[in-house]
């Protein structure tokens, strides 16, 4: 029963995730300023409410969000001028929180991000499964380096649908193309160990996040 509650919630999230992308790229290619900007701050509203209400200071942070909303009545006509920029930093403040998310474990003295996750799975590390999970992790930061540069060339250098394409539609296959490839270099270079799926490695790194922030 949970199992099937899980399913269900997950493709809930897909389903809110695919639809999201559908309706922030159409604002973004007609150029519909008023529902753009709408659908670009709708998320930073929703993580707002959600951190005010779990927050100990909850009649602080209500004010301030409402404060914030106030302001940005206010400056709604400069914000339909350039709603394609909250797009932008809310996708370029996911891809740096998880370039550092893996860089950061990088530093001398730290455990790489993926060497934490196999441990969890696997238990104590050999010697050549550590250096594998330090180069994932490398992978992953170079990875996500790219991403950010890329992402940033389309916005700056093109215009804002070619940008929308490639951050609503292209970006997160991009993602999944990598777990599998690292899947498959995996089971090749590390042939004597058990290995877990995408999905396993998703809800692992989903579970023990919280121990990078």
């Amino acid at each position: 029963m949970a199992s099937a509650g899980r399913t269900l919630s997950g493709f809930g999230v897909a389903a809110a995730m695919c639809g999201y992308a559908l309706l922030a790229n159409y604002t973004n290619q007609s150029g519909n300023a008023s529902l753009g900007i709408t659908v670009a701050l709708t998320p930073l509203i929703m993580a707002v409410l959600l951190f005010a209400g779990r927050s100990s200071h909850r009649l602080v942070m209500l004010t301030l969000t409402a404060v914030a909303g106030v302001s940005a009545v206010l400056a709604w006509p400069l914000l339909k001028q350039h709603y394609g920029w909250i797009y932008w930093m809310e996708h370029e403040t996911m891809q740096l929180s998880l370039f550092a998310t893996f860089a950061r474990t990088l530093v001398s003295g730290r455990q790489p991000l993926c060497a934490r996750y196999a441990e969890i799975m696997h238990g104590t590390l050999n010697e050549a499964h550590s250096r594998y999970a330090r180069s994932v992790t490398v992978a992953w930061t170079v990875f996500f380096g790219i991403m950010i540069i890329v992402s940033t060339s389309l916005f700056f250098l093109f215009s804002l649908g070619i940008w929308s394409i490639f951050s609503n539609f292209i970006f997160l296959p991009l993602v999944a193309l990598m777990f599998i490839v690292e899947f498959s270099v995996r089971k090749r270079a590390l042939p004597d160990v058990e290995h877990t799926g995408v999905i396993e490695a998703l809800r692992t790194y989903r579970n023990m996040s919280g121990q990078y922030r």
